[in-house]
């Protein structure tokens, strides 16, 4: 089978930090490729992802871009995807898209025509409602989790072939520090509301306990960078979301000694800094659709302690892998109790239900589902 997978022009493959989808995107493939699958990367020619094919529009992620008015930067997804649809006109092998561009992927895909289309859904699916609730029918979807597809409109949970949990290759033990876990909890992720870094840190400060704060604010990775920003009130990103939550209802609890933020962290150091801690908190204020860092913490015998909403229940088994909690008050009296959750559980858990050999074979029963719906009558 020969499969293109659509990355999006947004950040390599792997992501230089921060990146979510690119991230799950690095973790797939490998895993695909061991099974025999032939793959197409549609991504940005930065990518250093080792694949049968690189295909690109522009030689790095635009990420950056998007802080930029609409009408600037509303061409680059199309670019990129207009990028897809003259290879997939100009060649006929290949088997199947598995897509991961929001929106402009399956809307573009739908009119193309050609090989049968898988579109993961890695977002919150009460945006976009006119798109997502007249789908286009000759697409198929997954979601990364059930509450996810849950809330999805119905012809989008029509066209829903189920969810497929994220995984990370830390289940696999790729890259474990094995260290000893310290007294920090941390909190691993982009700075903003719907994180609810605030709640961690309000939280901490009460019961005198210490926290890390691991992630970029608004795509700044060091204090240096978001200095540039907040002290310049003209600058454009001046007045962003994440720039003002992190002024106005983070930055007041950090001390340098109790609370801490230390930017956005990758590599050997980010997966050191979260295997040391004593748990990792989740005080979602949405309803995250894949929880990515849960699964992450799992694989490094880190305790998850967050709040009952979106997809966290379907991956903390309350009481065994992680605590659950209603209530602000609720989850800083499981904090205090993360010793007796046991690390090894945690990693076994990971290893059972969110390594990527799962994932992938996953995935491949979904394709052969989808490929075997085109096939023609004999």
């Amino acid at each position: 089978m020969k499969v293109l997978v659509n990355a999006g022009p947004w950040l390599g493959v792997p992501p230089p930090g921060y990146g979510g989808i690119e991230n799950v995107v690095a973790t797939l493939v490998p895993a695909l490729r061991e099974r025999g699958v032939s793959v197409v990367l549609a991504s940005v020619g930065s990518s250093t992802l080792e694949v049968d094919e690189l295909i690109s529009t522009y030689d790095d992620g635009q990420f950056t871009e998007l802080q930029k008015p609409y009408n600037q930067v509303m061409g680059i997804a199309h670019a990129h995807q207009a990028r897809v649809a003259a290879e997939l006109r100009a060649r006929d092998d290949i088997d199947l898209v598995h897509d991961h561009l929001e929106v402009v992927g399956p809307a573009m895909l739908s009119a193309l025509g050609g090989p049968p289309v898988l579109h993961t859904l890695h977002w919150d699916l009460r945006k976009h409602p006119a798109f997502y609730g007249a789908f286009p029918p000759s697409i198929a979807v997954n979601g990364v989790s059930e509450s996810q597809l849950a809330r999805a409109p119905a012809a989008l949970r029509a066209a829903s072939l189920g969810a497929v949990h994220l995984a990370t290759p830390l289940a696999d033990g790729n890259g474990d520090p094995r260290v000893d876990r310290g007294e920090h909890f941390v909190v691993m992720g982009r700075i903003c509301g719907l994180k609810g870094q605030h709640v961690a840190a309000r939280i901490c400060q009460k019961l005198g306990l210490p926290l890390v704060l691991a992630g970029p604010v608004c795509g700044r990775n060091t204090a240096a960078e978001l200095d540039v920003v907040t002290q310049n009130p003209y600058h454009p990103l001046h007045s962003h979301p994440d720039v003002r939550y992190h002024l106005d209802q983070v930055s007041r609890y950090l001390d340098e000694e109790r609370v801490r933020w230390v930017g956005a962290v990758s590599g050997p150091a980010r997966d050191l800094l979260y295997a040391s801690a004593r748990a990792a908190l989740f005080p979602i204020q949405w309803d995250e659709p894949g929880g990515t860092a849960v699964v992450e913490a799992l694989a490094l015998g880190v305790p998850p302690v967050g709040l009952r909403r979106g997809c966290l229940p379907e991956i903390i088994d309350h009481g065994r892998t992680g605590f659950l909690a209603d209530t602000e008050e609720e989850l800083a009296e499981w904090m205090l109790r993360v010793d007796e959750l046991d690390p090894e559980e945690c990693r076994r858990e990971a290893r059972r239900r969110f390594s990527p050999s799962v994932m992938a074979d996953r995935y491949l029963e979904l394709y052969e589902t989808i490929t075997k719906r085109r096939l023609p009558p004999t």
